[in-house]
């Protein structure tokens, strides 16, 4: 039996939530970058690919194949809706929220991510690989 997201996920009483898969490099980097960030309204950080976080696995598959953002309402948003509902509530990428909530913007962003999701494994691949090459082994001292 399938749980509804809406209780495996607890909203936020004031701001959203963002569904984010830690487990991808290019992921960690982005939601890295705005966590940086003193938001506007809450935003509570859920890594969906953390096996302690209790979703089915039909959940837990939906939320790391693309970007998520859930309102305190309870609606989750998904792909390019989910960036324009996050980049609202961040300083200094409010004003790309704003650009995306205009008529016909959307929908151009979304087929832009949903190129960026057809090439997102090979990306991951070269981050993983890069991310190898830049970390050095510690050295043991003799």
């Amino acid at each position: 039996m399938e749980r509804n997201a809406d209780t495996a996920v607890p909203p936020s009483c004031e701001g959203v939530t963002v569904l984010f898969d830690g487990a991808c490099p290019l992921c960690r980097r982005e939601v890295g970058l705005y966590q940086r960030l003193r938001p506007l309204k809450p935003v509570s950080w859920l890594d969906v690919s953390d096996s302690a976080v209790d979703l089915s696995a039909a959940e837990r598959a939906r939320y790391l194949a693309r970007f998520h953002v859930r309102h305190p309402d309870g609606r989750v948003l998904s792909g390019a809706q989910a960036f324009v509902a996050l980049w609202l509530v961040l300083p200094g990428w409010r004003w790309l929220g704003r650009l995306g909530v205009l008529p016909g913007v959307t929908p151009v962003l979304e087929m832009f991510y949903r190129l960026f999701l057809k090439i997102r494994p090979r990306l991951q691949r070269w981050a993983r690989a890069a991310s190898r090459l830049t970390t050095c082994p510690r050295r043991s001292d003799p």
